[in-house]
């Protein structure tokens, strides 16, 4: 038997969480589900369990637009996050319209009666859901296994060797010796967390990162909030912040060297002018790469003290003990910690067929970031890297709203991105510099020069191109299937 509803939005973390709500919000009468691949709801903020596990964006920008943040820590725990999602889900009766356990293998568009038919694992059994509308937020990357490289002499290291990503519950550390492979965020939030309890931990990086330090506490916010009502405060400093990431980010591409030098400079208090040459000098540009976020200096505090130190240099083989390096030094490990990153995913790895024709996304473009030339009724939220996810996931929720109540007002069943421009450029999905992203890119669709195939990281451009230009583009064609129900 085939459930059908109107709209089935895949994933249930912080993008399809908030799908949800902006469905209720602006489309009242429709119907709809969440389907859920994994026990549990959350997504990244239930999946990681490392020790120190948080955000790296401020929780007023990584928050939805409909529900104020009230903790105290703006940079915050995944357990507050995770609870903050919970309260959402509550407080907006979505249980009842979740399916846990629900993993998406594939989805089948039909334009005779245009109509998404999805191929559903549940409780060792498929199951079929259909639907009008087919609304992705699964995130962008493989939630059943993280990237580790092809470290020689793996099999010879006799300790335990751990990825941030599948983190054994219950894992010991106290006392012992820790080295951390990686040089991103995840390294540098696990450093300091595990140096409170272990003997040692060696962070180990093949090259440097830009690392900014800042208070993991809003004063003006939680000052606000004592006098203002809790949107009004909450929308206030949202808006800050977006304001100064915008203008910190374009800095950063309009003057590098100026910027570099003012957050090398910041270090070089943190930790000395040695330190910061051998170990915090990027080779690349800023925001070539995502800058790490440390909350209040708490890795450079462990490295300060002593309980944590740094090296930077390339991996010849793990040895029984440890790890040698190429420099010749040898780093003794208890336990050794992959943070070596992400294999990235886009729709949750299902296979995607439009009228029984197989769907390859490396070969389409990308249609306000968000949707896919050629491919009917269907929306993917995706987030920002050089900004909170929620901010693009909310804009981006926003539109499918506007989109399904144009497509009622005008009795239409069908929309679809169609490239206007075949003779059009392809670029990269994103324009980043990071192992992660390079790896992954010849796998994601296509952006092109101009609107609106040119993906912005911008959040103004953005709400003015998702909220208030016109759907009817030329690019957007609406049509009806004969045999299509009412939509």
């Amino acid at each position: 038997m085939t459930e059908h509803v109107d709209v089935l939005i895949v994933g249930a973390g912080i993008s399809g969480i908030g799908a949800a709500v902006h469905l209720q919000k602006h489309c009242p009468d429709r119907s709809y589900l969440i389907l859920e691949g994994r026990p549990a709801i959350g997504g990244t903020w239930d999946l990681f369990r490392y020790p120190g596990i948080r955000s790296d964006s401020d929780m007023y920008t990584l928050g939805f637009n409909f529900k104020p943040w009230v903790q105290g820590k703006a940079i915050a725990d995944g357990a507050a996050i995770l609870d903050y999602l919970n309260q959402t889900l509550r407080e907006y009766r979505l249980a009842d319209r979740l399916r846990l356990d629900h993993r998406v293998c594939a989805a089948a568009w039909d334009s005779a009666t245009a109509r998404w038919t999805l191929r559903v694992q549940h409780a060792g059994a498929e199951r079929v859901f259909s639907c009008n509308f087919l609304y992705m937020c699964a995130g962008y990357y493989d939630y059943s296994a993280g990237y580790t490289p092809d470290f020689p002499g793996r099999e010879r290291f006799a300790g335990q060797f751990v990825h941030p990503q599948h983190w054994p519950q219950g894992l010991d550390y106290q006392g012992k010796k820790v080295v951390v492979i990686g040089s991103g965020a995840t390294a540098m939030t696990l450093v300091p967390a595990m140096a409170r309890e272990a003997e040692q931990v060696v962070m180990l990086q093949r090259s440097p990162t830009y690392v900014i330090s800042r208070p993991a506490t809003d004063r003006l916010a939680n000052r606000l909030r004592r006098y203002l009502p809790g949107m009004l405060a909450y929308q206030l400093i949202r808006w800050r912040n977006v304001l100064l990431q915008m203008f910190f980010f374009n800095l950063a591409r309009l003057r590098p060297e100026k910027f570099r030098a003012r957050l090398l400079g910041m270090l070089r208090q943190e930790l000395g002018a040695e330190a910061v040459a051998q170990h915090f000098t990027p080779t690349y540009r800023p925001w070539q790469q995502r800058l790490c976020l440390v909350p209040d200096s708490d890795l450079f505090q462990a490295l300060r003290s002593g309980r944590a130190r740094m090296v930077t240099g390339q991996i010849e083989r793990f040895t029984e003990d440890g790890i040698q390096l190429q420099s010749g030094e040898r780093l003794a490990a208890d336990i050794i910690v992959s943070a070596t990153g992400l294999k990235l995913q886009l729709l949750g790895g299902m296979q995607l067929s439009v009228d029984g024709r197989a769907v390859n996304l490396a070969d389409t473009f990308g249609y306000k970031g968000m949707m896919f030339s050629g491919v009917p009724n269907l929306a993917v939220a995706f987030g920002y890297t050089n900004a909170s996810w929620t901010l693009k996931a909310d804009l981006s929720s926003e539109f499918v709203c506007r989109l399904l109540n144009h497509l009622r007002a005008r009795g239409q069943s069908t929309v679809t991105p169609v490239l206007d421009d075949p003779a059009m450029a392809p670029q990269p999905w994103l324009d980043f510099t990071s192992g992660y992203v390079v790896r992954a890119m010849a796998m994601f669709p296509k952006q092109g020069q101009h609107l609106p195939w040119r993906l912005h990281q911008n959040y103004i451009r953005d709400l003015l191109l998702l909220k208030f230009s016109r759907l009817e583009d030329g690019v957007l064609q609406f049509s009806r299937a004969a045999a299509a129900q009412p939509y």
